[in-house]
């Protein structure tokens, strides 16, 4: 069985049951029972192209009541660079408390090097980041390589999407899997997919997983593990979990994460689960599929919405 390190992934089960109350037209439903918020960003506050604005007036209303909000996302990037092209975008930064990334976190375990598994790994790294963006490894003391059979390990940090597909990275897997055993890889971002404009395009965890079945190791450093966890908790502050929801649109990385570090989980019904949850559907299928998600994941969100919007 190949390893992941961050934590055991949930199993299948039988399907629970999800009740359809829970399926709600928008955040403002259960906003006065929560202080503390973990908002994604692709599929939640945009799509990659554009600010969605039922979000963007979501967000100024838990800012105005008080709320502390903090942006979580499987960015493979620092969150300097997230804040960047949020700002782009035309958000407005003061409506959140912070930015917490995985790429960002990966970047502090490697320049910390204070706890296993980081703490072991060699300074030859092979870089996989997109479009060439060396920002995620500045100030690291590595030395990078261009034979990823030569490397201590691997960084899995970005895509060039939509330029490459998956099989123009597969030599550089395989070269890597030559050796035995394998370099273990860093996974700054274990999404698979992500929302662009009206399609997807793959992501970095993509890879990973291919990299597993090669027979590699992969340390994730995103959601649903709890390294960013820990990281977008103190970031919070002393906000009781109890009054702490996440509100995400993966199933396997939001709700999963948020179940397993004790908070609760608003899924957004229209991300990358868009195909299966058509809004005409009435309130009964979608519940039963949200069972299913769960009984596949392990995992029930507290609440569900289509879209984030108050």
């Amino acid at each position: 069985m190949n390893a992941r390190i961050g934590e055991p992934q949930p199993g299948a089960g039988r399907p629970a049951p999800f009740a359809g109350e829970r399926i709600v037209p928008g955040v403002g439903v259960f906003a006065p029972r929560y202080d503390g918020w973990l908002l994604d960003q692709w599929g939640v506050l945009h799509d990659g192209r554009r600010l969605f604005p039922e979000a963007v007036d979501a967000l100024s209303r838990l800012h105005a009541r008080g709320a502390r909000i903090v942006l979580l996302s499987n960015s493979g990037r620092r969150a300097r660079c997230n804040d960047e092209r949020l700002a782009e975008l035309g958000l407005d930064l003061r409506l959140v408390a912070a930015t917490v990334t995985s790429g960002e976190v990966a970047w502090k375990l490697l320049k910390e090097r204070r706890e296993p598994p980081f703490r072991d790994l060699g300074r030859r790294c092979f870089l996989i980041t997109r479009f060439g963006d060396l920002e995620v490894v500045e100030g690291l003391d590595l030395e990078l390589v261009e034979d990823p059979k030569e490397a201590d390990f691997l960084f899995l940090s970005g895509v060039d999407t939509p330029g490459k597909s998956i099989g123009d990275y597969l030599p550089l897997l395989e070269r890597a899997a030559e050796r035995r055993p394998p370099p273990p890889a860093v996974c700054s971002n274990p999404d698979r997919m992500a929302p662009e404009g009206d399609g997807f395009v793959f992501s970095p965890g993509a890879l990973a997983e291919i990299y597993e079945r090669m027979g590699g190791q992969v340390i994730y450093t995103g959601k649903p593990h709890r390294w960013i966890y820990r990281e977008a908790l103190a970031r919070l502050g002393e906000i009781p979990q109890e009054r702490i929801v996440a509100v995400g649109d993966s199933f396997e990385h939001d709700v999963v994460g948020a179940v397993r570090h004790g908070l609760a989980a608003c899924f957004v019904t229209q991300g990358i689960h868009r195909d299966d949850f058509p809004l005409d559907a009435p309130p009964a299928p979608w519940a039963e599929r949200i069972a299913a998600l769960g009984a596949r994941f392990g995992a029930l969100p507290r609440w569900v919405i289509a879209r984030l919007r108050w």
